[in-house]
C-alpha cells in the first residue's frame, strides 16, 4: 500500500474521531440539569466498552467454553474489587487451564 494513501486513512480516521468527540460540545451550549440524562451519559462510556470486549472476548479462542469460563472467571475477580491486571491474569489462566484440560484429558 502506497504511503500516501495510508496517511489519507490515518487523518480520515483522526478526523472522525475528533468530530464525534467535539460534536456534542458545540451542540449543547447549556449545563445537562435532568438526573435521567445525567445519569444515562455516565452509563455510556462503559456500555460502549462491554459492547465492543464481549464479542471479542468470546470469540478470541477456538472454543467458546473456554472463552466463557474466561470470561465468568474475569467477572468474578472483578467483583471482589481486584486490579486490571489480577483480573487479566485470572482469566488468561482460566482460559489456559480450560484449554489444557480439553487437550490432554477430552
Amino acid at each position: 500500500m502506497n504511503w500516501l494513501i495510508f496517511l489519507k486513512y490515518v487523518l480520515v480516521m483522526a478526523l472522525v474521531t475528533y468530530l464525534v468527540r467535539v460534536v456534542p460540545y458545540i451542540c449543547m451550549k447549556k449545563e445537562v440539569k435532568s438526573k435521567f440524562f445525567k445519569s444515562f451519559l455516565a452509563y455510556v462510556p462503559y456500555t460502549v466498552l462491554a459492547a465492543m470486549t464481549i464479542p471479542s472476548i468470546l470469540f478470541a479462542t477456538d472454543n467458546i467454553w473456554s472463552a466463557a469460563i474466561g470470561l465468568i472467571v474475569g467477572i468474578i475477580v472483578a467483583f471482589f474489587e481486584r486490579g486490571l491486571l489480577v483480573v487479566a491474569v485470572s482469566s488468561c489462566a482460566a482460559v489456559l487451564v480450560v484449554e489444557l484440560l480439553q487437550r490432554f484429558v477430552f
